[in-house]
């Protein structure tokens, strides 16, 4: 999780004169952020035919989403606290060793209640690694640069939309979705190699420097941070968890991979604008981010049939979302102020809880309203969003970071 030093005792900073990020550190990082990612949101380019293998409907498998974000929101608050004193590098070795025992299981298993528990197992490795990742980035950067050093290591969360997801679809529809997980194993065996060779190691902290999530809750600028990451990222999740669905449609089903990597491609420059302009524009940025993805929605929503309308408004989807990770989890950091840790973890909760609710509610949605109600619900919910990033202009949004 995002830290500013705490505990000096524990602590080792990055000298504050060098003007390097460790970039083969980061991207380290940035490919634990792609496993993570990918993990998570596989299901959803391979949807019908993981659906069609375990022989459960489209909406029930569309909860391995779920339940992997479950796993990680009911983890990720208690963990961070019961693993505060261990070394950095031991932790996330061990987060990503459960990523490959649990992507290998849920590759081989044939039971939907198997699946299921795979994919929780995964979500709590999630949460581990989570609380650790955006955290580590900054501990690796001197304090002028650690925006950019989490801009570095959130890239693996585009990557993972434009290149893993799409690629993972393809692969599913030509090999079987089975073969995508297991390819998910053997990146994640080649990863730990790289953690252990490239990443430094950092200590934990002491009992008083672990998180305190109540205190956190009371500083100002972080309510509204956490606010927005709950119903954003609820908003994006009921479509994106779906859009296999809701390609299906409006007769674009085999069109699901390539849709997938133009929201990929987008979200990459969307980080990379992020990654470039956050030190001094993080307010302008989010309202940009929130209106881009409105818009995007919007477009969706309307009766048109026309592919090139569809491609235009996830090209705008995905432009805006790239950099929403970053840009919230350097908002919740900023405002923590010594509190940081414990925002940090609120906020992994509060985004894991989204991702399942939105699991939950794209699935009723799905079985009740039809795939056509996904867009109107992202621009329903990016309303408020909208609305709390421009009243937080003092905390949590501000004008002028400092």
């Amino acid at each position: 999780m995002p830290t500013q030093s705490v505990n000096p005792a524990v602590d080792t900073p990055v000298p504050a004169q060098s003007d390097k990020l460790p970039m083969a550190a980061l991207l380290a990082l940035a490919t634990a952020v792609f496993v993570t990612c990918l993990t998570e949101t596989l299901p959803a380019g391979v949807l019908p035919a993981m659906s069609s293998d375990l022989g459960v409907p489209e909406s029930a498998t569309g909860q391995t989403v779920t339940v992997y974000a479950i796993g990680t929101a009911l983890t990720a608050i208690p963990l961070a606290a019961a693993t505060a004193a261990w070394r950095r590098k031991r932790l996330l070795l061990t987060a990503m060793g459960v990523f490959a025992v649990a992507n290998t299981v849920t590759a081989l298993s044939s039971h939907y209640p198997l699946t299921l528990a795979a994919r929780f197992v995964a979500g709590v490795a999630g949460g581990l690694a989570w609380a650790l990742l955006a955290g580590y980035a900054r501990r690796m950067a001197p304090v002028h640069l650690q925006g950019k050093a989490v801009a570095v290591a959130m890239a693996g969360i585009p990557v993972a939309l434009s290149l893993g997801v799409p690629a993972g679809t393809f692969v599913g529809r030509t090999l079987g979705w089975r073969v995508a997980f297991l390819i998910m194993t053997g990146l994640t065996l080649v990863l730990l190699a790289w953690i252990t060779g490239a990443v430094p190691d950092f200590p934990g902290r002491r009992p008083e420097g672990r998180p305190k999530v109540l205190r956190a809750l009371r500083v100002p600028g972080v309510p509204p941070v956490l606010f927005v990451t709950l119903v954003f990222v609820l908003g994006h999740t009921v479509l994106y968890s779906y859009i296999a669905a809701f390609l299906d449609h409006v007769g674009m089903a085999r069109s699901t991979d390539l849709v997938l990597l133009v929201f990929g491609a987008a979200s990459l420059v969307g980080i990379w604008c992020v990654a470039a302009h956050i030190e001094r524009r993080l307010r302008l940025l989010t309202l940009g981010s929130t209106l881009l993805v409105g818009t995007g929605a919007a477009a969706l929503a309307v009766p048109a049939d026309s592919p090139a309308l569809v491609y235009v408004a996830v090209l705008l989807w995905g432009l805006g979302w790239g950099g929403v990770p970053t840009l919230l989890q350097t908002a919740v950091a900023d405002a923590g102020g010594e509190s940081a840790d414990a925002a940090q973890a609120a906020l992994v909760t509060l985004w894991n809880a989204a991702m399942a609710g939105g699991g939950i509610a794209g699935g009723i949605l799905l079985d009740t309203l039809g795939a056509t109600s996904f867009p109107w619900t992202v621009v329903a919910l990016l309303v408020p969003v909208l609305a709390v990033v421009i009243a937080a202009r003092a905390h949590g949004f501000p004008a002028d970071r400092r």
